[in-house]
């Protein structure tokens, strides 16, 4: 039987654009508590009056976080249970609340997580990637052209997949930067759960294109997910093969075989090599 304790926050993920992924257990907790901050209280206001919950709405985002956040804990310091909720998806990952349960934390307050609704895990889910390589999760790029086309250099090199969110207006400019990973492959998830959701993969270099055929791609919320690239994974499988190697190979040895096995590069391998001696 799940325990929910009087002065504590509860983190609750609400639906990403579906009303009906709410969760049991988050329509209960909202009923419970004694109020609801939130990111926007119009927004959240159209969910509560899905469910017929009324709640007193606290405005808690990310240009007043700091200091509601005090105003948060004193009523959790009262006594009472207080829910906080991003306008989608599960707050504090790109959305406002990290600061505000940083901030309860910092008090010594309970702090209680409603897992739900993510963009990035719904993502990924349709991404279609295997192995286990693992995701970065990026967010938002920067808006500044010269820093988002520096972030995406920065994520060529990775072999693992990567999340990245963005914003309709913003859209086709990291449509433009991502080009030159030419055909590493990107899932792109548009207004998911939505009535419009479109879910495509696509070459990188081919995404502006992509956008460019029918009007309303450049409209929505985005997720896309960067899959990882051949040569990078090469490198990552390379170093987990020769790791193997070493422990019943001489030197050399473990490092053409890694080479072989895997297509990375020998001269990274054996760099790799001679620094895992050294450790």
């Amino acid at each position: 039987m799940q325990h929910y304790p009087e002065a504590a926050l509860y983190v609750v993920a609400t639906p990403i654009g579906n009303l009906s992924d709410i969760s049991l257990r988050a329509l209960h907790v909202l009923e419970l508590v004694h109020a609801i901050a939130c990111e926007d209280t119009r927004h959240t206001q159209t969910l509560l009056r899905q469910y017929g919950i009324d709640k007193p709405l606290l405005a808690v985002h990310e240009h007043n976080e700091a200091q509601a956040a005090q105003l948060v804990i004193e009523r959790l310091q009262r006594g009472e249970r207080v829910a906080y909720v991003s306008d989608a998806g599960t707050p504090a990952v790109s959305d406002p609340g990290a600061r505000l349960v940083a901030a309860v934390r910092g008090a010594g307050l309970t702090i209680l997580p409603l897992p739900g609704a993510s963009s990035v895990t719904t993502a990924l889910s349709v991404a279609g990637i295997s192995g286990g390589s693992g995701f970065v999760f990026a967010g938002f790029l920067p808006s500044k052209a010269m820093e988002r086309e520096q972030a995406v250099q920065a994520l060529q090199a990775d072999a693992r997949a990567v999340v990245i969110l963005e914003a309709p207006h913003r859209m086709e400019a990291l449509a433009r930067a991502m080009a030159p990973l030419g055909g590493r492959l990107v899932t792109v998830c548009r207004e998911l759960t939505k009535q419009f959701e479109e879910i495509a993969t696509v070459a990188a270099q081919d995404l502006s294109a992509w956008l460019a055929a029918g009007t309303q791609r450049t409209r929505g919320e985005f997720a896309l997910v960067l899959h990882p690239g051949e040569e990078a994974r090469a490198k990552d499988d390379g170093h987990r093969v020769l790791q193997l190697l070493l422990a019943e190979l001489p030197l050399k040895t473990a490092v053409k075989l890694a080479a072989d096995i895997t297509g990375a590069p020998r001269n990274e391998l054996y760099e790799a090599a001679l620094q895992l001696k050294k450790a």
